[in-house]
């Protein structure tokens, strides 16, 4: 039982036995540092059931605290503020508990409950992974290892957009230009590869715009009349007929697109149990239209049509089926999600991981599987995130202006080696050593700095910035774990022995507390769906520790029984930082 259940019985007994009231709800806080105390209970809700200063009540619920409560020590009233005094022995059992746990924070999964799919990447076959992708598959993968950690079983997943007008942009170029290029032969990542003939289709598309605009064509007239869109087009249409060629082609450089993908995961440490692609899935939907239709969910048009009226839930008429009978974006999302479901019949929910620009699409999605009767349907959430910028501004594909994520991975890695060079702390490793630590610290710092902030807000991604090794930033968090490192390996002694009659100094107390809060943190990070709240915590942590560090000494320490605590505490603190850094993707090294 932790602190807050311990007290929260205690009190509602207290106020029993003072008051002769029964109250449920007892609202806790954090003791601010300028006032003695470890917990705080704020008196004004208890006003409106028990009449009488606030002061007054505060003083008597803590007399009975400390007479009865084994663990509270002493207790102040500040303007209507129980601070709470916890005694040290409480502590030194709780850290007891958990100084040899190392799934400590970790919930066991439950095979009871439900399944839950996490949706990330989703990218389209027609260019490389870029920045933007890259908070997207962080975002992604780090909400799944903390719903995991949580206790639930979870399914990673992703939707390749392979097909459609953008995808035989590229097919198209490269066979106009592309003079048999492959992967092999240019020596450039498959995705790459077919990036290029994105970008060159589009300047063939402006160049013959403006040709057409020369002649007396208008701007929408030439974006019509272009004859490479037109060709493209024509594709399109021999590929939905399954012409051999065309399809061909298409499974080629889809091919080298999925090599690069892969390549570039691999790299950025995030994987996937399970794939979808839309060539298979854009039919999927059509049959649930029909149940639809005959359960008198969905509507006909008389040109054929089928559409939602969802205006009485505050959104609008939404199209499931054109009137010639294909599929829209949302009746493949339908037929994906109960398909997904079908497959993994344990799955009871799903996140969404996708761009703050997709909003209502998705709770139009979510309410259209919800009439459609799917109990699952009310577990669905859509992790909606802003943008990603540069200083320099906005990424655009076609022209070729984006931030690749390959390029940003070796760039983040080139900052890394700079900084640690210039700080000249890497004596003794060999070349091999350092390159594989500027890596961990050139991705821990591009991981951390996306993952730090609030999922929902847009952000400014500084690369310099982000591998400062001082302030809220990977390489900080990675220093103090290599420094806590470099105190257990000095260490020549055995530490392992119980610690049980020490008194606390402040700074090991605080540590302890920030300790305890771990596990309820993984639990709210899960159900918010935020790494952020493990990245500021591991931050708070290390703050935390690197005061202790300088406050009290730990191996030059003269009583031994203190020494053993200081260094147990210490390994505990580590691996905090390991087990937490674990949830965002973020490797630690040993030595920095």
């Amino acid at each position: 039982m932790n602190l807050e259940n311990i007290l929260h019985s205690s009190i509602q007994k207290a106020i029993l036995q003072v008051f002769e009231i029964e109250i449920e709800k007892i609202e806790f806080q954090s003791t601010r540092k300028d006032f003695e105390g470890d917990i705080t209970v704020v008196i004004f809700p208890l006003l409106k059931l028990i009449k009488g200063n606030p002061a007054d009540i505060g003083n008597k619920i803590g007399t009975y605290l400390v007479e009865h409560v084994a663990v509270v020590e002493k207790f102040n009233v500040v303007s209507g503020f129980l601070n709470i005094v916890i005694a040290d022995k409480y502590y030194i059992q709780f850290f007891s508990s958990i100084k040899n746990d190392a799934s400590f924070g970790f919930v066991s999964q439950n095979n009871a409950e439900k399944a839950v799919m996490v949706e990330y990447s989703s990218p389209n076959t027609n260019k490389p992974l870029h920045l933007g992708h890259v908070r997207n598959n962080l975002l992604g993968f780090s909400v799944a290892e903390i719903i995991k950690a949580s206790g639930k079983k979870v399914y990673k997943t992703q939707i390749i957009n392979d097909r459609g007008i953008h995808i035989c942009k590229s097919m198209l170029a490269w066979q106009k230009f592309g003079n048999g290029q492959t992967p092999e032969s240019t020596g450039l990542k498959g995705d790459k590869l077919v990036g290029n003939y994105y970008v060159a289709f589009d300047k063939k598309y402006k160049s013959e715009i403006n040709e057409l605009i020369g002649k007396g064509q208008t701007e929408d007239e030439a974006k019509k009349n272009a004859p490479i869109i037109q060709e493209a087009q024509q594709m399109l249409l021999d590929w939905e007929a399954g012409k051999p060629e065309v399809i061909e082609l298409w499974k080629t450089m889809n091919q080298w697109v999925y090599d690069g993908f892969n390549e570039t995961y691999k790299n950025l440490g995030v994987d996937f149990d399970s794939y979808y692609y839309e060539s298979n899935t854009y039919l999927l939907g059509k049959e649930v239209v029909q149940f639809g239709l005959e359960k008198g969910i969905f509507e006909k048009d008389p040109d054929g049509s089928v559409w939602i009226d969802l205006t009485e839930d505050g959104l609008d008429r939404k199209i499931v089926l054109r009137s010639d009978g294909t599929a829209v974006y949302m009746t493949q999302d339908i037929g994906t999600a109960i398909q997904r479901v079908k497959d993994f019949p344990d799955v009871g929910g799903m996140v969404y991981t996708v761009g703050n620009e997709q909003d209502y699409h998705f709770k139009v999605l979510f309410l259209i599987l919800k009439k459609l009767g799917f109990d699952w349907a009310e577990n669905l959430y859509h992790l909606s995130y802003g943008m990603v910028e540069l200083p320099s501004g906005k990424m655009k594909s076609r022209e070729g202006t984006v931030v690749d994520a390959d390029d940003l991975m070796v760039e983040m890695t080139e900052t890394a080696a700079k900084i640690s060079e210039e700080l000249g702390k890497l004596d003794g490793y060999s070349d091999e050593e350092k390159q594989r630590l500027y890596k961990i610290i050139g991705l821990g710092a591009l991981k951390y700095f996306m993952l730090k902030v609030d999922p929902k807000k847009s952000m400014l991604f500084n690369p310099e910035e982000s591998v400062d090794f001082a302030g809220n930033t990977g390489p900080f968090i990675q220093y103090t774990y290599a420094r806590i490192q470099s105190i257990l390996r000095k260490a020549d002694f055995d530490f392992s022995t119980e610690i049980v009659t020490i008194a606390l100094h402040p700074k090991e107390k605080e540590l302890i507390k920030l300790l305890e809060s771990y596990p309820d943190l993984i639990q709210n990070a899960a159900q918010s769906f935020s790494p952020a709240l493990i990245a500021n915590y591991t931050y708070e942590l290390v703050k935390e520790y690197n005061s202790f560090y300088q406050t009290v000494p730990i191996l030059p320490e003269t009583d031994e029984q203190l020494k053993k605590f200081r260094v147990q505490l210490s390994k505990k603190v580590g691996e905090t930082i390991k087990s937490a850094f674990s949830l965002l993707g973020i490797e630690v090294p040993e030595r920095m």
